[in-house]
This record gives C-alpha cells, structure tokens and sequence, in this order.
C-alpha cells in the first residue's frame, strides 16, 4: 500500500490521516516534507488545500479554485496551474508543520 492509499483508507476509517507532501508547487504556503494533517469534511470550498483525485492520479495538497454544481470542483497548484476538475475530495489539510512548527492552518 503506498501512501496515498493508506492516507485515503485512514480518512475513511478515522476521518483523520497523516502524511508527508513533497515539492515545489504549493511555495510559499507548504514547503516541501512539510507534515501534513487531513481531515474528512462535510463540505469542501475554495481556498481548500485538499487530497483528492483527478483524471486518475492522486493530488496530495492543492487548491480548490473554482466550484461548478455540474463539474465539482477545480483543483490547482499555488502558482496557477490547473490540475483538473474532480468531484473526488479524500479530506483537506488542517495543518501543516515544517520542521517542527506549524507553517499553516486551515481556517475553520
């Protein structure tokens, strides 16, 4: 089981899951091997930093940028880039630590 898979079956067992996200794209907001915190929402809404899938491939901490009631939701990088459109949310970051200490909170 990789992580992804093991990240999506504890948000649906517990509605909670840990898990480390490498890379660039989410500058200056998450750094790379930031320790990231999920959790299963009843709703999801722009401005989200979410798990989820799109077009096939797991998309472990971007940005809910749009919202269409036929589409669901767009999903996008913190410099722009556009993933895709999904109705598949796992669960959204909560926080986010780096090296010890928070780098972000998601508002409630």
């Amino acid at each position: 089981m990789n992580k992804y898979e093991r990240l999506k079956s504890d948000l649906e067992s517990t509605g909670k899951g840990k898990m480390k996200a490498f890379g660039s794209s989410m500058l200056p907001i998450l750094k790379s091997g930031s320790q990231l915190t999920f959790e299963k929402a009843p709703e999801y809404k722009i401005g989200d930093i979410v798990f989820c899938k799109v077009k096939g491939r797991y998309i472990d901490a971007h940005k809910i940028i749009k919202t269409d009631a036929h589409k669901g939701f767009l999903i996008a990088n913190n410099h722009g880039f556009e993933n895709g459109w999904t109705r598949t949310i796992y669960g959204k970051v909560t926080v986010g630590e780096f090296q010890n200490q928070v780098i972000y909170e998601a508002k409630r």
